[in-house]
């Protein structure tokens, strides 16, 4: 008897929980994200050094996409052009608040760190999810 039966779905799921986890977890500190951001807008901004109005931009731009995320994380399967597209947006996420940093904003110390740390997590979370897309896909062949 060989053990191959009993293996092959475990190598097969193991990474599609990783991948649907990994969407998971992004909408969800996303949409806390949004959250704050929309309801704290004016507080936040203060302490951040940044304008209201672009947090409120941000943390409607963030809900919308949350949903959007956790909508492909419900899925059994999601499809990989969905995954891909936001491993992209992550990265773009990343590279933009570095650039804003460098280039037109003038946060306080705190929104310096805060935007640093949040950008270097979101481009943490795109390489593993895009590791574990990875993974999924060589596991099906």
């Amino acid at each position: 008897m060989s053990a191959t039966p009993l293996a092959a779905p475990a190598r097969t799921l193991e990474p599609l929980r990783t991948l649907r986890r990994l969407l998971a977890l992004d909408a969800v500190v996303t949409g806390a994200n949004a959250v704050a951001y929309l309801a704290l807008s004016g507080p936040l901004g203060r302490f951040f050094g940044v304008g209201s109005g672009l947090l409120l931009g941000a943390g409607a731009f963030l809900a919308a996409y949350a949903a959007g995320v956790g909508l492909l994380a419900a899925r059994p399967h999601p499809p990989a052009p969905g995954v891909r597209v936001v491993v992209e947006a992550n990265l773009a996420w990343t590279a933009l608040s570095f650039a804003a940093l460098a280039l037109w904003l003038t946060p306080t110390a705190a929104g310096a760190l805060w935007t640093g740390l949040q950008a270097l997590a979101v481009g943490g979370l795109a390489l593993l999810q895009h590791r574990a897309l990875r993974a999924r896909q060589l596991s099906q062949v």
